[in-house]
């Protein structure tokens, strides 16, 4: 498992986000708080709180989808 903190500041970073987690068919959990969502549920991202830092814990080690999420992930 990995983890790192995203950022998603618009609809479309949100919808493309989306669309690229669902291609995988590995565990992928968003956090913000207490809450707690599946990274594949559009709606569970929007509620959240998205102006915010939103850490993300994916249950792979698979380079390529590190490397489409990228331009999310923030230090």
């Amino acid at each position: 498992m990995k983890e790192f903190d995203i950022m998603l500041t618009t609809i479309n970073d949100v919808k493309e986000f989306v669309n690229i987690v669902s291609q995988y068919d590995f565990d992928i959990d968003l956090s913000s708080g207490k809450y707690v969502v599946n990274a594949k549920s559009i709606m569970g991202i929007f509620s959240l709180d998205l102006t915010k830092k939103i850490k993300l814990e994916a249950h792979t080690d698979n380079d390529e989808f590190f490397e489409k999420i990228k331009k999310y992930i923030v230090s």
